[in-house]
């Protein structure tokens, strides 16, 4: 790609909808889709994605402007796509995503909750409010998307799967232990009503992305950044489609004898790799060094 063709506003878009991918065209051909956080990112990728392969696709996020330039360049392409602006933090506003969603394309098939946002800083310093934005967002408004899904495909009478964008926790994430305890609780909560829907016929998954090339790498420090091609085995961050692969793997009927896993995507970080990502402490850097007191 040329550097004039990378400035233009949608180059980003237009590398995702040309992207190479394994599933066949039709795959979600007369099915919807709900993906929240689908203004940019991994919910992007995803929802653009399920588009190209069929879907009717809602997609949600809290800033309409960034919803629209979505919608639009995906109608450009022939998809059928709308966008709601909603912040999931509020109970209220979720209900009334579901119910637009409903109008617009009947009730998703698929709820792809992508949604969620972090600041990198010591976990010792978090303000009260800083953390509990956080948790908020990434755990209590993804559960508020997962069982209003659930409620209105009981009441439905029918099944449906979720897929729920988290991050890797086995080794926990150095600069962000607010979104790491809320995604874990994701994780928590996901297995536990894997079992509890089975018998509604309702999947419930995860997609553990590691360092992955978004805008979202734009709050992170430069000394956080130089360091992140250490993150994993593969010394590369992941892309957004492939991530938005991963997705569709468990959402599609290729999952549908998958419930209640996580599907990890990460290069290999979580058996090798050093993810700080509000910058490595002199402490893990000088061989020898002891901890105050020591």
């Amino acid at each position: 790609m040329s550097t004039a063709a990378a400035m233009t506003p949608d180059a980003g878009l237009d590398a995702l909808w040309a992207a190479d991918t394994v599933y066949r065209p039709d795959l979600f051909r007369g099915r919807t889709a709900l993906v929240s956080g689908g203004g940019s990112g991994i919910g992007r990728a995803t929802a653009l994605l399920l588009a190209r392969l069929g879907a009717r696709v809602v997609i949600a996020g809290r800033s309409q402007d960034k919803l629209d330039r979505v919608v639009a360049y995906a109608r450009s392409r022939g998809a059928e796509m709308v966008g709601v602006a909603a912040n999931i933090r509020e109970h209220e506003q979720v209900l009334a995503l579901f119910e637009q969603a409903e109008a617009a394309f009947g009730m998703p098939d698929l709820l792809v909750n992508s949604a969620g946002g972090q600041f990198p800083q010591a976990a010792i310093d978090y303000a009260p409010k800083g953390w509990s934005a956080v948790v908020n967002n990434n755990l209590n408004g993804t559960w508020f998307m997962m069982q209003r899904a659930a409620q209105r495909w009981r009441e439905l009478g029918r099944g449906g799967a979720i897929v729920n964008v988290v991050v890797v926790t086995e080794r926990g994430m150095p600069g962000v232990a607010h979104t790491v305890a809320a995604r874990a609780g994701v994780i928590g909560a996901s297995r536990t009503v894997a079992v509890e829907w089975a018998p509604l016929g309702i999947r419930v998954n995860c997609v553990a992305p590691g360092l992955t090339a978004t805008e979202g790498l734009a709050v992170y420090p430069p000394e956080a950044v130089r360091e992140f091609p250490r993150a994993n085995v593969m010394r590369r961050p992941g892309t957004a489609m492939e991530m938005a692969e991963a997705c569709v793997y468990l959402g599609a009927p290729s999952g549908s004898f998958i419930t209640g896993e996580v599907l990890t995507v990460d290069g290999g970080g979580k058996l090798w790799g050093e993810l700080w990502t509000a910058g490595r402490p002199d402490y893990y850097a000088m061989p020898g060094a002891t901890p105050p007191g020591d």
